[in-house]
């Protein structure tokens, strides 16, 4: 794979941690919204044997800087590609990381080369239904400084999913989320930030799909939250040309249960083929 270089940028005042190898075509990479970078161990360096690879932690999480208020995420990816002198790349996205890259590529459809969209519901798409079990009381539990106990309703809601105990799931991927959750539930990322975020794409996201000119791939676990298959497909049918696959025997974080499986969806997508 040769050389990770780690490093930090500073935007609007805050320290952001990223690492970049490999080399070749761009593809970056924006996690989900209660871990971090690392979520992407098994992409990093499988990918950064053909492109050149980007991973970064949010303001709020892993090894970057708190944020002191709400932020604009998709500012984030553009301060970073123009950091790293990078004019296009190919954005994959888990979660709130997929409906930050996807804001992107609306806002610099010139910056954009294809996008993966991940377990992700677009901005302004309007959930039907029951919240995911636990939801609420996972909020409470934020608010209430429950750190133990909000983190692992958040293991539970997106890890297991609802249609699995904890038992079910690999203990090792359930480990690695909650390392990584522990972060930002401490710095309470989630009320402070993320709850409200600044300068939300107007008009949303879920309205402007059929904008979306490069190649995109929709992929979802089938385990996870009906909303989320259901945002796949309206994605997946607004978007020109994109691609959807459905991952068997995953949830919301199926590039961590299922790596070997992500990986050759998304490198053959990459690929072209």
């Amino acid at each position: 794979m040769g050389k990770i270089t780690k490093d930090t940028m500073i935007l609007d005042g805050a320290k952001i941690y990223f690492e970049t190898a490999g080399q070749g075509e761009a593809v970056l990479f924006a996690h989900a919204g209660f871990v971090d970078s690392r979520m992407w161990d098994a992409q990093f360096e499988y990918f950064a044997r053909c492109y050149q690879v980007i991973r970064f932690d949010m303001r709020g999480y892993g090894r970057s800087d708190i944020a002191q208020g709400p932020v604009v995420r998709r500012k984030e990816i553009y301060a970073l590609m123009r950091h790293l002198n990078i004019q296009k790349a190919t954005l994959v996205g888990c979660s709130m990381g997929g409906a930050t890259v996807l804001d992107f590529a609306l806002e610099h459809p010139d910056r954009t080369q294809a996008l993966v969209l991940v377990s992700t519901a677009p901005g302004g798409f309007e959930m039907q239904g029951e919240p995911p079990p636990g939801l609420w009381e996972m909020f409470s539990a934020l608010q209430q400084n429950d750190l133990q106990r909000a983190s692992e309703l958040q293991i539970q809601i997106w890890v297991d999913g609802m249609f699995r105990k904890p038992e079910q799931v690999d203990p090792l991927v359930r480990q690695r989320a909650a390392e990584m959750n522990r972060i930002p539930v401490a710095n309470q990322t989630l009320l402070k930030v993320d709850m409200q975020p600044l300068q939300p794409l107007d008009p949303p996201a879920a309205n402007r799909l059929k904008e979306v000119q490069v190649p995109t791939m929709v992929i979802a676990g089938d385990l996870d939250h009906p909303e989320i298959l259901r945002a796949a497909e309206f994605m997946a049918h607004e978007i020109p040309y994109a691609k959807k696959r459905i991952l068997s025997n995953a949830a919301h974080m199926l590039n961590m249960e299922l790596p070997d499986a992500f990986n050759q969806v998304v490198f053959d997508f990459l690929q072209g083929e």
